[in-house]
């Protein structure tokens, strides 16, 4: 239990690195909480400070949580019926340690690149096709928000139909997993529903002097 209870511990800590809060003082003398959705994610350092800021900002942010879900690697529940559910443990930690980090004053982001990384460790193939569906609306739409509760939607639906998942307890959570990206976006889907959410572009869009 003791050994548990220290996993759980050292799981939220890697969660409560501010990755973008970090990079953006450092190398740009910016706190992105200040600008843009105010968010401390890869997608608001994106819109701040662009891809060179948020690329190694989405890294280290689905690191962590992948490095958070690894730990149990550690326990001594390791290949026992118990696995499963420690894991769970593990991801509930590090993204609230992203939503809530020790070494950011408790400010920090939606914890989709968190989740992401996290639920990597546990359910790979699946989280491939999420991140396909991902890229795809985005490209489509230019909306991180949409493109975000799009793959998170299709997880379980991916998981049953695609991959024939029988298993409850990991069908549950990947159900919960999409109504709680749902929740965390409804600012987004209020803006999306005006018209007022911002874009972002994989690539830079042609002005109308250079076509």
């Amino acid at each position: 239990m003791i050994v548990t209870v220290l996993l759980v511990v050292v799981a939220y800590l890697l969660g409560s690195i501010p990755s973008a809060v970090w990079i953006g003082k450092r190398f740009y003398g910016v706190d992105v909480r200040e600008h843009g959705s105010r968010n401390a994610g890869a997608t608001n350092t994106l819109r701040v400070l662009g891809r060179r800021a948020a690329t190694p900002v989405l890294l280290l942010d689905m690191a962590k949580g992948f490095a958070a879900v690894m730990l149990f690697h550690l326990s001594p529940y390791k290949g026992t019926d118990f696995e499963f559910y420690l894991k769970l443990i593990l991801i509930v930690a590090v993204v609230l340690g992203h939503i809530f980090p020790l070494f950011a004053g408790f400010k920090g982001g939606k914890g989709v690149a968190t989740m992401t990384g996290a639920v990597l460790g546990m359910y790979p193939p699946a989280v491939f096709l999420c991140l396909l569906t991902f890229l795809l609306v985005l490209a489509i739409s230019h909306y991180v928000s949409l493109s975000s509760m799009t793959a998170g939607v299709m997880f379980p639906v991916y998981l049953v139909l695609v991959f024939g998942e029988t298993y409850l307890p990991l069908i549950i959570f990947a159900c919960v997993v999409a109504v709680v990206l749902i929740i965390t976006h409804r600012k987004n889907i209020r803006r999306l529903i005006n018209g007022t959410e911002s874009k972002i572009y994989l690539w830079k869009p042609k002005s109308r002097s250079e076509e």
